[in-house]
């Protein structure tokens, strides 16, 4: 990576930027999903390495600029992990559980911005990055929230807060207004992700399985269209009755796997 960059290196990686290469970052750490939910373990290990390549990427730029080195990264990384992990490294007793484990990396992190070891925050909710994307930070958000208190009890009271948003979306759509049906829909979304926060799941793993079924649906239903013509050409009866037969056809293969 630093003969890349060096002068006389390859123009393309001497261009780029600490901001034009993150949404490379973001691409490549949804291929390593993408990689791990398929079980495909060869390139598992490839797109673990382009994810590397971000680290590496990140770090060759900001000993250009003086900032810290490659070394610095996986020092403070081994010191952290040292520092929030006592009841291996230091001998702490009484921490048998993941429960207790969370709790005391959340008392240490506590800890260590006291001592102003990491970033002062004015929030609980500042220690989410805006950056992530929207479900996994809306997941996020109101695991923060629910560490003082501010949730739902148990999972059935969401589906209450799921119907008034509901109505409330019904209502702005009913008035016209854009924006506020954006706002609407925005609260629905959130109330869908802490629902499935609520029943320990992830909201982002749940619609990437679901965008893989539609995939697969849909694929099944052009197959089964070629020999009627272009789906394009069918009508909206047509299409359904191609949608129900390849989920009827999937069940029936999964029932029998």
């Amino acid at each position: 990576m630093a003969q890349l960059r060096a002068p006389g290196g390859c123009p393309w990686d001497r261009e780029q930027t600490f901001d034009s290469i993150r949404r490379y970052t973001l691409e490549e750490t949804y291929e390593v999903l993408d990689a791990i939910e398929g079980k495909d373990w060869a390139g598992l290990k490839d797109e673990l390495g382009d994810l590397l390549l971000q680290v590496l990427f990140y770090a060759e730029m900001a000993q250009e600029e003086k900032l810290f080195t490659l070394q610095d990264v996986t020092d403070n990384l081994s010191e952290k992990l040292i520092r929030r992990h006592p009841h291996i490294f230091a001998n702490r007793e009484g921490v048998e559980t993941s429960a207790q484990v969370i709790q005391n990396w959340e008392e240490i992190k506590k800890s260590e911005r006291a001592n102003g070891e990491t970033p002062q925050v004015n929030s609980l909710l500042d220690h989410v990055p805006r950056s992530l994307p929207a479900l996994m930070e809306a997941s996020k958000l109101g695991s923060k929230a629910a560490s003082i208190g501010f949730d739902w009890s148990e999972a059935a009271p969401v589906f209450d807060k799921l119907q008034e948003e509901l109505d409330e979306l019904r209502q702005a759509i009913a008035s016209g207004e854009k924006k506020a049906q954006e706002e609407e829909l925005g609260d629905l979304l959130f109330t869908v992700v802490n629902l499935a926060r609520k029943l320990g799941m992830q909201s982002e793993f749940a619609l990437r399985a679901s965008n893989a079924k539609f995939r697969r649906r849909f694929a099944a239903m052009e197959s089964s269209a070629a020999t009627l013509g272009s789906m394009a050409e069918l009508g909206a009866n047509e299409l359904e009755k191609l949608w129900d037969r390849a989920k009827t056809e999937e069940r029936k293969r999964l029932a029998s796997e």
